[in-house]
């Protein structure tokens, strides 16, 4: 009896201890949302092929945790809230979605197929982020973009794009859609910035 009763006051031990253990989180998992009408223009289609790579980013940056500047000099998080991706993999798959959208790109990739194009997009994402200004949540999306001939190993083009979109309130839900808003501002900017670089393929003999 003496053994069971021991048995029995361990086991109640055991469960105590667990029931005060933290709960792990269970956040809310967010795509970046693509606004309707958001269809580039359109225009002529182009021979050349093009590759979408992913943006290169600060390590704080590129995660899947949606980031916020609270204050000047302070990065901080939402918490409960998640990106369904890594923020450069949203922003990528966004332009890569946007150039395909124009139809005027038939040969068309992203760094993860690893094909080989004519051209490739890539650039540095600079911000990906929520600040308050004067108070008031605006989402702020920066994005050094350059454009590079894959052939002749040289930069065709290169310029800094930043949209800043309003936040209509303070919860989560209204800061992905200013998120997918902005997202879409910047990718139809890429869109007709890449096009009016106007890249040429030469022919076979002046490569």
């Amino acid at each position: 009896m003496k053994i069971t009763h021991l048995a029995a006051f361990l086991s109640l031990g055991v469960l105590t201890a667990c029931s005060i253990l933290p709960k792990a989180e269970s956040p809310s998992i967010y795509t970046l949302p693509a606004s309707p009408g958001a269809r580039p223009a359109g225009g002529n289609p182009v021979s050349w092929s093009l590759r979408v790579a992913t943006p290169n980013a600060s390590r704080t940056l590129d995660s899947t945790r949606i980031a916020v500047v609270p204050e000047a000099n302070t990065l901080s998080v939402y918490a409960g809230a998640r990106w369904s991706d890594n923020v450069t993999h949203l922003l990528r798959d966004r332009l890569a979605d946007a150039f395909r959208d124009s139809g005027r790109i038939a040969a068309l990739s992203t760094d993860d197929s690893e094909l080989q194009a004519d051209f490739e997009l890539g650039g540095t994402l600079r911000s990906f982020q929520t600040e308050y200004v004067a108070g008031k949540p605006e989402v702020t999306i920066r994005f050094d973009a350059t454009l590079a001939d894959t052939r002749q190993h040289h930069i065709l083009a290169s310029r800094t794009f930043e949209v800043r979109q309003p936040v209509d309130g303070k919860e989560v839900p209204a800061v992905v859609a200013a998120f997918g808003q902005a997202s879409d501002s910047l990718a139809r900017q890429v869109v007709t910035w890449t096009f009016e670089r106007n890249p040429t393929v030469p022919p076979e003999g002046g490569r």
